[in-house]
């Protein structure tokens, strides 16, 4: 449409001008360093014509080199994408073989390659292909070198992905001398000395953690109570011990975990009065079971004193299977026979565990009945064990 109105307009421009030109064409002269030029202006026109159209000629051939360039990067840029979405489409569907070959192929032509080699190392180390996975890693590096945590980060996680704890901890700690606090970094750092049980130097680095918001509070909270307890675990005086419970926060002091921790590592100390006292304080408070189980276990000086307070509690939690098997083993350290086999029993019939089982062998032992005590610890073993366990057979069994 446009087209067509320019032509019209040309036409009608030209027929005005040539009947202005031929009812009198003109006269130009040009006096130029001693030369005179004479020409009609129509004469004139068409110089000046072909000397803009000499100028566009002469443009185009200049910058058609250029031209033919760009147009030929931008076709092969169009290749190298329409082979980037084969090689993922080809991933995603489990070619992993082809996809990382043509991941890798359109590299070569790719404004940034960068990408395909990052996708390339993934498929092959799905394929488990290792060797090749670093190599693509390398090269990835080589061009994008600016891009060098995203390479690290990208190996660091297939390294704990493929179990490979020591690469992953060297690649992570390279990463950490390029940039100090790179969140993502930190986070993986975490889960790996998590997962290598490293408690003191995950301790060392849960205050950059909380800092860098990058796990969820929860994963946080729970590094933090395993990082306290196997402190509190390894303690080996009471002054350990003290030390160990100063460093919980407040808001962890009421985890039953670390409570346990704490409470064992003072009888570890023989502490067991103080233990006494304080397990007593803390369940009047706050009624929990394995605070009453542990209570069953604290060796005080005054047994007789600690079966009566555990006795009390029974009139407030008599359906209770952890006080009743508490009591069990305080009246067992009393040498009361009669009324532990009476809680144990109870125990069994409530709610029965390998320790009631364990306990109430022992007593069985203790009264003379061995193989009532043998079948009490099979089915103690039994709770524990991927398959049921038989009785043995007496050795004379197949002789006749």
């Amino acid at each position: 449409m446009k087209f067509g109105i320019i032509v019209v307009v040309a036409l009608f421009a030209s027929a005005f001008a040539a009947h202005l030109l031929l009812a009198d064409p003109g006269y130009v002269v040009i006096s130029f360093r001693g030369y005179l030029i004479e020409m009609s202006v129509p004469v004139l026109v068409g110089f000046a014509v072909v000397l803009v159209l000499l100028v566009w000629l002469i443009r185009k051939i200049i910058l058609a080199p250029r031209r033919l360039g760009e147009a030929a990067g931008r076709y092969r840029s169009a290749r190298s994408g329409q082979k980037l979405t084969r090689g993922m489409i080809a991933v995603a569907e489990g070619n992993l073989a082809q996809g990382e070959k043509m991941l890798a192929r359109a590299a070569s032509t790719s404004d940034s390659p960068l990408f395909n080699y990052l996708q390339a190392a993934r498929a092959a180390h799905l394929q488990g292909r290792d060797e090749r996975r670093d190599e693509w890693l390398r090269l990835a590096y080589q061009e994008t070198p600016e891009a060098a945590n995203a390479v690290l980060l990208t190996q660091a996680e297939l390294q704990l992905d493929r179990g490979q704890n020591e690469q992953a901890l060297a690649t992570l700690r390279r990463l950490e001398e390029n940039s100090k606090d790179h969140a993502h970094a930190l986070s993986l750092l975490g889960r790996l000395y998590f997962e290598l049980e490293d408690w003191k130097s995950l301790a060392d680095l849960l205050p950059r953690l909380k800092k860098s918001n990058q796990l969820k509070p929860e994963t946080v909270d729970t590094w933090t109570v395993r990082v306290r307890k196997e402190a509190l675990d390894r303690a080996a005086d009471a002054d350990a011990v003290a030390e160990a419970w100063n460093a919980v926060s407040r808001a962890h002091k009421s985890d039953v975990s670390l409570l346990e921790a704490y409470y064992n590592g003072l009888m570890r100390a023989g502490l067991h009065d103080r233990v006494e006292k304080e397990l007593a304080s803390a369940l009047k408070s706050n009624w929990r079971g394995p605070l009453v189980r542990l209570f069953g276990l604290v060796e005080a000086s005054d047994t007789t004193r600690q079966l009566k307070r555990a006795e009390s509690w029974l009139k407030n939690h008599g359906d209770d299977p952890d006080l009743l098997l508490t009591a069990a083993r305080l009246c067992l350290r009393n040498e009361l026979w009669g009324k532990a086999r009476s809680y144990l029993e109870t125990v069994i019939g409530l709610r029965p565990t390998p320790d009631a089982y364990q306990e109430y062998g022992r007593l069985l032992n203790q009264m003379g009945e061995a193989d009532a005590a043998a079948n009490a610890y099979r089915d103690g073993l039994n709770m524990v064990a991927a398959e049921p366990l038989t009785a043995i057979p007496h050795m004379d069994a197949g002789k006749e």
